[in-house]
């Protein structure tokens, strides 16, 4: 894993997750917004931008760029599930992109900028799902086109180069290309699958 520091929280980008955490792995096109949403959540312990999906170990940066590796670039997050829950984290999953665009985001096009979920359990799994339904349901009402998010296993995640790590905490001015829909999520603390 990638060794440093992070910006944010001071700690090991990769410490191990402490016992009673939580981790899941998000795509949601350009990672460097996508981590910074994140870092800003209270509860969530660490976020560290790498790559997953694909079968290239440890891609670097430029060879996702070309597509030709299968990963997305994701973020990893760790977090303490006791202070902010997954439904939250589902939810501001669903409604700060559109993941309807299939391989894309915006004017970020390539299969690197999919829209993915990588769960650890089958309780996030089971809510990942439900959660699916229930906006593309929301999204069809409003005119939009299906989900196109992959909810999968989590497969290998490989750290981005460390200049990557935090990007818009260095540069708060950097790209950051996220936009949602504008549809609102029905997903709630205690929220349940179906």
């Amino acid at each position: 894993m990638t060794s440093g520091i992070h910006r944010i929280f001071d700690r090991p980008l990769d410490a191990p997750v402490p016992q009673g955490f939580d981790q899941i792995i998000f795509g949601m096109g350009c990672y460097w917004g996508v981590e910074r949403l994140f870092w800003q959540q209270e509860g969530v312990w660490l976020t560290q931008v790498g790559f997953a999906g694909g079968a290239v170990e440890n891609p670097t940066y430029r060879q996702v760029c070309t597509g030709q590796t299968g990963h997305a670039e994701v973020v990893r997050l760790v977090y303490d599930s006791s202070r902010i829950g997954f439904e939250q984290l589902l939810r501001l999953f669903w409604e700060n992109h559109d993941p309807t665009q299939g391989d894309r985001q915006g004017n970020d096009i390539g299969s690197q900028y999919r829209s993915l979920i990588m769960y650890f359990s089958d309780h996030q799994r089971a809510l990942a799902e439900a959660s699916r339904v229930d906006y593309d349901n929301r999204l069809a009402v409003e005119g939009f086109s299906g989900i196109t998010t992959q909810i999968l296993p989590a497969a290998p995640f490989w750290p981005a180069e460390e200049d990557h790590q935090q990007y818009l905490d260095r540069y708060p001015d950097g790209y950051c290309n996220m936009r949602g829909t504008g549809v609102q999520s029905s997903i709630r603390e205690g929220y349940e699958a179906d």
